[in-house]
């Protein structure tokens, strides 16, 4: 399967051109300009990792990082900016944020880090259906409730 990815940055051709360079190697994509539509596709669609702006108008990327956090928490996200403080990257990490990066990035780093925020949200969930699997043989009848 796909890793699926939502990238969320207010300059549309450096969007198109990042989901360009991650499809070519075989992420699924979508794309969003905005926070709050960012926040939207959260809610109705699962992915895997967000690549996340830090400076847009209107939601900021923290803003969005806060929400995206309380929809879906296993959800890593990727902070990206060309705006970059300590301060910043500190907040995001706080707030969830698996990794902070620098624009522009080169791809094959931000692939690096694609692929290791995959791998932590697969491990967790692993961890969380093995739990599932155990707790029904636990107690079968909780299948029933």
């Amino acid at each position: 399967m796909k890793t699926r990815i939502l990238i969320v940055d207010d300059e549309e051709e450096f969007v198109k051109a990042l989901s360009e360079r991650l499809a070519i190697r075989d992420y699924d994509v979508t794309t969003s300009f905005s926070g709050e539509d960012a926040v939207e596709k959260v809610k109705h669609y699962l992915f895997d990792v967000v690549i996340l702006d830090v400076a847009m108008p209107g939601m900021s990327g923290i803003e969005t990082l806060r929400e995206i956090k309380k929809i879906k928490p296993l959800t890593e996200v990727i902070m990206l900016t060309g705006h970059a403080t300590v301060e910043t990257a500190i907040e995001g990490l706080k707030l969830g944020a698996v990794d902070f990066l620098l624009k522009p990035c080169e791809t094959k780093d931000l692939v690096v880090k694609i692929d290791k925020a995959y791998e932590k949200k697969a491990e967790q969930d692993e961890r969380i259906k093995q739990a599932q699997v155990e707790g029904i043989i636990a107690s079968p009848r909780s299948v029933l409730k």
